[in-house]
């Protein structure tokens, strides 16, 4: 099993040597309104750039373009980026760190800023560490901030929110097609802000925000074929210990995978519940038992949980490769180790009772629809509650996968 574990470690280093996200096409624009096409790395940021990296063609070097001789950034059909001078609210939005003033905290910066609807009416976003904020612009003003703060009362009662954001999309936007009651439900946040500028714009838009709420989530099912073992050894065991040696199984899963929106999709949390089973029976000869024979039953039932973290790295536009590390909850299903003489006549029956253990993996994937994962189990204490016992049960799995959706 330490083979087993060095050598998929080496594999997930390799393999982490070698993905990369791809390169896209795209151009910048420098500060003399120059354009030039180019790649341009794409890792999906989660927190709007300040530099980006590109190459002017598939075989150049790489190079940084920073914020301070480019004033705009587009990959095709993915996303722009412009550099302005605007007014940042810098109010925490942190519960612990709110304060009693409504009024927002505004410093003039230097940011890019992603472009979320383009028209009459554009929408743009900025987010960082410590905030998320949205601004517009309407035909050729100048870029503003839409107002939104949270605050405390002043004992510290209750929280309220300055929405002045509704206010400014009030004057600005009102027209045939959006009502007073259209904006009074809008809540701060990218879904309702999209669909209000692009309702308002009509068809004079170029929408960047994709929605991809539906890829977020992945069904898979997980049938598994299972290398297992079980040890069980007694500080003063007359019988001495027991080797259940290793036994093929087989188990079954059904995984829900979370995709989580930022640095292209790169990583997920997944949850797992698994069927698995191990059923063995050991004879050991012994003068200690009468009838010369020791019969020692295994009948370990349980569903696995794991729950874990999952990290992608894209091959091609078909293939990518995934390393997962889960932590496992094991609920047993009226399992025991059970030991008896060669009549059936019972010598003990131990409940089995498990510790908590981990798990990696490393794995492959095509076409979004089927993966295979080589998956090692650190080793589970099966008689957790028995103080005298050790019960070490150690797994390795090849795990098929097919998403349903």
């Amino acid at each position: 099993m330490k083979k087993n574990l060095i050598t998929l470690y080496i594999l997930i280093l390799t393999f982490n040597c070698y993905s990369q996200i791809k390169f896209e096409k795209g151009f910048y624009v420098n500060n003399d309104g120059q354009k030039t096409e180019c790649l341009i790395k794409n890792i999906d940021w989660m927190n709007n750039p300040t530099e980006f990296q590109i190459k002017l063609s598939k075989n150049n070097n790489v190079k940084t373009i920073t914020i301070d001789n480019i004033k705009e950034v587009t990959i095709y059909n993915v996303s722009k980026h412009i550099r302005e001078n605007v007014k940042l609210d810098k109010s925490s939005e942190n519960l612990q760190h709110l304060s009693h003033d409504r009024n927002p905290i505004f410093s003039d910066e230097l940011l890019f800023l992603k472009v979320l609807v383009e028209g009459k009416a554009c929408l743009y976003y900025f987010e960082n560490e410590n905030s998320k904020r949205f601004f517009y612009k309407k035909n050729n003003s100048k870029i503003e901030p839409l107002v939104f703060k949270s605050y405390l009362l002043a004992d510290n009662s209750a929280k309220k929110n300055n929405n002045k954001f509704r206010q400014q999309l009030w004057i600005n936007l009102q027209s045939e097609n959006i009502s007073k009651n259209d904006i009074e439900k809008i809540n701060y946040n990218k879904r309702d802000l999209v669909n209000l500028f692009v309702k308002y714009n009509n068809l004079e838009i170029v929408n960047f925000y994709k929605k991809k709420q539906k890829d977020l989530f992945n069904l898979n099912i997980r049938p598994s074929i299972n290398n297992s073992s079980l040890t069980l050894e007694h500080s003063n065991s007359i019988y001495g210990d027991t080797n259940f040696n290793n036994k093929l199984n087989f188990g079954l899963g059904i995984e829900a995978e979370f995709i989580l929106p930022f640095n292209k999709n790169k990583w997920a949390i997944i949850v797992e519940p698994t069927y698995q089973y191990f059923i063995s029976k050991k004879i050991i000869e012994t003068n200690n038992v009468s009838g010369g024979k020791l019969i020692i039953n295994s009948d370990y039932k349980s569903i696995d949980i794991p729950i874990g973290l999952r990290h992608y790295f894209y091959v091609n536009e078909n293939s990518k490769i995934f390393i997962n590390f889960s932590f496992i909850v094991d609920l047993n299903l009226n399992s025991s180790i059970e030991l008896s003489r060669l009549d059936g006549s019972n010598l003990n029956t131990f409940n089995i009772q498990t510790a908590r253990n981990t798990a990696i993996g490393l794995g492959y994937k095509f076409n979004e629809k089927y993966s295979i994962e080589l998956r090692y189990h650190t080793n589970r204490k099966l008689l957790n509650k028995y103080n005298f016992w050790s019960s070490d049960y150690k797994n390795l799995s090849i795990i098929f996968g097919y998403s349903i959706f």
